[in-house]
């Protein structure tokens, strides 16, 4: 009932932010979590009770210097020092259990969204059906860190402003007593005054402030683009090394970083007019209560102290209600936040809902039925074609570049979404793909080797394969970590790729111009230790070279998308 009282863009911010919110506080870590936010809460409202303590020391401690009382100013002082050093101590602790509870929060939400992005290929299933999820790597990397830190502090300093202001109003009503204005008695004046000036602020504030929450958004994705074009070039540094790119790379990280520093200016801007008046606003509130509570004083209505208590009494109940005006950047940037992970989660979710096909297990072949497969666009590439391969039997398929021949393996490995029908593995035994650019993880040459399961320490076969592929002179450097997709050739991946294969000995294996890279003499040898080492297994290649006829029994060729042929 009170979300329908909300304005419609302040119930979508609370819907993504509980969406956001609600996972890790229901998961299996709540207990621990909402212990340890409990005690931060307890910490919070410690600082509350002894900002009151403080507040009545005030009205003590100008009294003293007002009736020139020597004693009690020494009594005064001693107070003081003992609520500073509570003070400090329940402060330090206040943040470092915050904090605490900020890093458990982080490392469960990034696990938690790693985990969604890697399962069933979100990871490479969201570039293809969504745009909108630009740098996922940083929406997990860093607005996840943003969101974690802006909503403990935020709501932390909520909290404090409430209890702030529930704890002052009294005091500042009591103290500032009555006024009369034309004619009218108003109890209680300066509650009245500090409303009436942060609503004002407030107003203010927002008018002026409004735009930073799509500039902020833009921010955090234009710095994401700039940093993504840098990676790519160190990625590919061989490549554009090769092409001589780097003047056409140079306009390019050029055109990003002016979008990025283009957006930082008008945040600058924006950021400045708010400072304006947030600076003078607040400035003004330092002197505005003693300004108007001064008739009093001067009437000798109330002393020093009473003043002075006043003045604090008026700034906590003004500081609660400030909360806008003083948070407002970081509500700003913290609205942008949600924004970008609400868009990640959604595209996480779209992904999540697509009818992808996955292959069946049963028998001991590779078996299609009614298949079709199609582009994002829809436009079919294949269209039901009838296909069994047995243990030992393989198959080369061919065609012209852009027929379909690798998206038609993507469909064959599940992970093309845009593919209907029956695809059936053998029951037993692994599943691997050889693509022509071979993935090599970050880490040592062994565990590339081995991937995607875990390095044996035992040589015993890994050396005779490395002599086979022909890189017998890598063997020293089996334990190095370097960064081997920059180091080894092209050729030089495909053949790590290969003795991949043969350590594995997948039951069905598909190459995607596997050997592309490779001489013809290479080619034989490492198409051969398959033939030879794996008589069991089913091959499934796609590649142009003529050569390729001689080690597979069955072709299947695509004449145009959409016309395919058996032979």
């Amino acid at each position: 009932m009170m979300q329908m009282l909300l304005p419609p863009r302040v119930r979508h911010l609370w819907r993504h932010f509980w969406l956001l919110t609600k996972p890790y506080w229901t998961s299996d870590e709540k207990w621990r979590a909402l212990g340890l936010l409990a005690l931060v809460i307890g910490l919070s409202l410690g600082l509350v009770f002894m900002n009151v303590q403080f507040n009545s020391w005030y009205n003590v401690f100008y009294d003293t210097l007002q009736k020139l009382d020597q004693e009690g100013f020494k009594a005064a002082i001693i107070k003081f020092t003992w609520l500073a050093l509570i003070y400090i101590a329940i402060a330090v602790y206040a943040q470092y259990f915050q904090q605490m509870l900020e890093v458990k929060w982080r490392r469960w939400l990034t696990e938690h969204y790693i985990e969604r992005w890697l399962a069933g290929q979100g990871y490479y299933r969201l570039q293809l059906t969504d745009q909108g999820t630009d740098n996922p790597d940083q929406r997990i990397a860093e607005d996840v860190v943003q969101f974690v830190s802006n909503t403990l502090s935020i709501s932390l300093g909520l909290l404090r402003s409430v209890v702030t202001l529930a704890s002052f109003i009294g005091i500042l009503w009591t103290l500032s007593g009555p006024i009369m204005l034309a004619g009218v008695t108003i109890p209680g004046y300066m509650v009245w005054v500090a409303i009436v000036y942060a609503l004002i602020g407030t107003l203010f504030t927002i008018l002026i402030g409004r735009k930073l929450v799509g500039l902020n958004f833009q921010q955090q994705r234009f710095e994401a683009d700039f940093r993504f074009g840098l990676v790519r070039i160190r990625e590919n540094a061989e490549s554009v090394a090769l092409y001589r790119g780097e003047g056409v790379e140079g306009e390019r990280l050029s055109a990003r970083l002016g979008n990025v520093v283009a957006n930082f200016w008008a945040l600058m801007r924006m950021q400045k007019r708010l400072g304006w008046f947030t600076s003078f606003w607040s400035q003004l509130a330092i002197i505005f209560p003693i300004l108007v509570a001064a008739p009093r004083f001067f009437a000798k209505e109330i002393t020093l102290g009473g003043l002075m208590q006043i003045n604090s009494a008026f700034g906590q109940v003004y500081g609660a209600l400030d909360f806008i005006i003083g948070s407002f950047g970081s509500l700003a940037n913290w609205k942008a936040v949600i924004d970008r992970l609400s868009t990640f989660r959604e595209g996480l979710e779209a992904v999540e809902k697509l009818p992808v096909l996955v292959p069946q297990r049963a028998g001991e072949a590779l078996t299609l039925s009614r298949l079709t497969v199609s582009k994002p666009d829809g436009t079919r590439l294949v269209n039901e074609p009838a296909l069994s391969l047995s243990p030992g039997e393989r198959m080369l398929i061919r065609g012209p570049s852009g027929c379909g021949k690798s998206t038609l393996l993507r469909a064959l490995s599940g992970i093309w979404p845009y593919a209907e029908g029956g695809v059936n593995y053998p029951a037993q035994g692994e599943v691997l793909f050889l693509s022509q650019k071979p993935y090599l993880p970050l880490g040592t040459l062994r565990m590339a080797l081995y991937y995607p399961h875990s390095p044996r320490e035992n040589d015993a076969d890994l050396l005779p394969l490395l002599q086979l592929a022909g890189l017998a002179h890598l063997a020293p450097r089996l334990d190095e970590t370097d960064l081997w997709s920059h180091i080894l050739s092209l050729g030089e991946q495909q053949r790590v790729a290969f003795i991949r294969a043969l350590l594995v000995k997948p039951r069905l294996l598909f190459l995607d111009e596997a050997s592309s890279a490779l001489d013809a003499k290479a080619e034989a040898a490492l198409y051969g230790a398959l033939i030879e080492r794996l008589p069991q297994s089913i091959l499934v290649s796609v590649g142009h070279r003529e050569s390729l006829n001689a080690y597979h029994g069955r072709t299947l060729s695509c004449i145009a998308p959409n016309n395919w042929q058996f032979a």
